[in-house]
């Protein structure tokens, strides 16, 4: 994966995506979650997060289990922006590579490496120090989440998702 996504024309602009009430990273209502605000450019995602105090695991270490949260989130949200629908995952493998103080500036990264019809989505996220160094990466395989949620999953949105997952918004009538 490209860590900076540019191109001979330029940076390619990133778009924040909406946030939802619930969600542990990207929820605006949830009062112990990470609140992050995750970025796309239409084909990969990106956020930047800065693990506090209490997100360690080991004293001065931010925990992994969060760290895995964090690209599980990105892998998710990257196959919404590539097929307009959000799949589970079904299984994931991170590999850690340095630990990681909290405080410091990390940019987390996913991308879709292969939609298999629709049935089976594969990921790669990754999560870089500031100095641009792996901290982390993994790779995830998620299944499509089953029509009768979608109603709960598209009501705890907080702004039009419709930009990025969902049906595609009907298109103006000419007038």
């Amino acid at each position: 994966m490209n860590p900076d996504p540019t191109s001979a024309a330029g940076p390619t602009p990133l778009h924040v995506l909406p946030h939802t009430g619930g969600c542990f990273v990207c929820g605006l209502h949830n009062a112990e979650g990470l609140r992050l605000d995750l970025l796309s450019d239409g084909r990969t995602v990106e956020t930047r997060v800065r693990f506090r105090a209490e997100h360690a695991g080991f004293s001065g270490v931010v925990h992994g289990g969060l760290i895995t949260t964090v690209l599980d989130e990105l892998m998710a949200w990257v196959i919404g922006v590539n097929t307009r629908s959000f799949a589970f995952a079904a299984e994931l493998n991170v590999r850690f590579v340095r630990a990681v103080a909290p405080g410091l500036p990390l940019t987390a990264r996913a991308e879709l490496v292969e939609n298999r019809r629709g049935r089976l989505f594969l990921t790669r996220a990754v999560l870089l120090a500031e100095d641009g160094a792996l901290v982390a990466e993994a790779t995830g395989k998620f299944l499509p989440i089953p029509a009768d949620r979608h109603p709960a999953l598209f009501a705890d949105f907080l702004e039009d998702p419709s930009r990025w997952v969902g049906p595609r918004p009907a298109a103006a009538e000419p007038g």
